[in-house]
């Protein structure tokens, strides 16, 4: 696959290519600016230092290359695909200018200056070039022009009485500035990668988790069908028939039915709402998440907070207890797992949570925004947004072990 421009498309997709293309444009846009600096150099140098011979000749080609450079910089206005080729193609029509000039001052007329001052305008083609995002036009335009600049200097080598050892050290130098922006045009476009890259999992985030609201109502929904719903139903029934019966059991299931709701509800609340958080901290907030989940998905869950005080307060506290709310319902829902440990600590302001499970496990990627676990993406993004970092590997011998490690101040 191709760019608009002809360029390979970057790695990471249709919000990649859209941001390389418009910095792309950009630096066309910059390179037209350039370029009539070059123009006004030019001639300056015909009218400033002018030749002994073929001034006529010269100010034709300054003339020609203003009317050059006009029509590139409208092109380049009007915008489209073809302004970046036309970029590049213009590149090469610097060089041209600049070597026929040199040439033509330096070995028709070895009188005067006029070569010596235009050869400096060979060290701003380089300059122009790494205005493009592809390193490749940039070396195929900057290496002609080192190899240029050193031709021109050997065939006025001798016209101006020029040593070897002076035009060796002034192609160094131009070869130097080449190699620079290569290395330039090349860090820029790594840039404009990682630019892009970060826009589009923006992207995918936001639009996937445009569904997030939903799935957490249904899930919502669910937890009150299945659970306290049905228990307020049985409760009903268990009352009606005590009203006709009197029947003692009858009160006895009506009184289980009403406190397994009110724990159910409890539990809910909690999830919703995490009261026990502030009040006695995130171990016990933790273990409350713990046996809700294992109730729900029949697994057994053990939260091991030894290295967590228990008076201890902390900036982290919400997103790792909304993390292992996550982490959990994972467990109950995808896992199939036995057992699932939880362990908490903290120490030189970084808290530390290990959730890990013995079910059938999930892949490495499925925090990435494609991985299919939504949910378990966005606080992978919240918690590197507080500095921290989620890392997904396989169990010992099998399941899951997800780390989380956040920066986190005492409060």
């Amino acid at each position: 696959m191709s760019t608009p421009t002809g360029a390979p498309a970057p790695p990471g997709g249709p919000a990649v290519l859209a941001v390389a293309v418009e910095h792309a444009r950009r630096g066309v846009r910059l390179q037209v600016a350039l370029r009539w600096v070059l123009v006004a150099f030019v001639a300056l140098t015909v009218v400033s230092v002018p030749p002994a011979h073929s001034v006529a000749t010269c100010r034709v080609i300054a003339a020609c290359y203003a009317v050059f450079a006009l029509a590139v910089a409208v092109a380049v206005r009007r915008g489209g695909d073809r302004a970046v080729r036309l970029g590049w193609i213009a590149l090469l029509g610097d060089l041209v200018v600049l070597a026929v000039l040199t040439l033509l001052t330096g070995v028709a007329t070895p009188q005067s200056w006029t070569s010596d001052v235009v050869t400096t305008g060979f060290l701003l083609l380089p300059v122009l070039a790494a205005t493009q995002l592809r390193p490749r036009v940039c070396a195929a335009v900057v290496i002609p022009t080192v190899v240029v600049y050193l031709i021109a200097g050997i065939a006025t080598m001798a016209a101006n009485q020029e040593p070897w050892s002076s035009l060796l050290l002034r192609t160094v130098i131009a070869g130097g500035v080449a190699a620079g922006c290569i290395g330039l045009s090349l860090i820029q476009r790594s840039r404009v990668a990682q630019i892009g890259r970060l826009v589009q999992t923006r992207g995918e985030l936001l639009g996937e988790l445009g569904d997030l609201e939903q799935r957490e109502r249904s899930s919502l929904s669910e937890h009150l069908h299945d659970g306290a719903l049905q228990y307020v139903l049985a409760a009903r029934m268990d009352l009606e028939e005590a009203r006709d019966s009197g029947d003692p059991e009858a009160f006895d299931r009506l009184d289980r039915a009403l406190t397994e709701t009110s724990r159910l509800l409890r539990s809910t609340v909690a999830e919703l709402h995490p009261a026990v958080l502030a009040k006695a901290g995130l171990p016990a907030a933790v273990r409350e998440l713990a046996a809700t989940a294992g109730a729900r998905g029949g697994f057994t869950a053990e939260v091991r907070a030894d290295g967590w005080p228990a008076d201890l307060r902390t900036t982290a506290d919400p997103l790792l207890h909304r993390t292992a709310r996550e982490l959990l319902a994972n467990v109950a829902e995808h896992a199939h797992a036995r057992t699932a440990h939880v362990t908490l600590s903290f120490a030189d302001g970084c808290a530390r949570m290990v959730v890990a499970d013995d079910g059938t496990g999930i892949g490495p990627d499925a925090a990435d925004p494609g991985g299919g676990h939504i949910g378990l993406a966005s606080h992978a993004v919240r918690i590197e947004a507080a500095g921290g970092r989620l890392r997904i590997g396989p169990g010992p011998d099998s399941g899951t072990v997800v780390a989380v490690d956040v920066p986190a101040d005492p409060v």
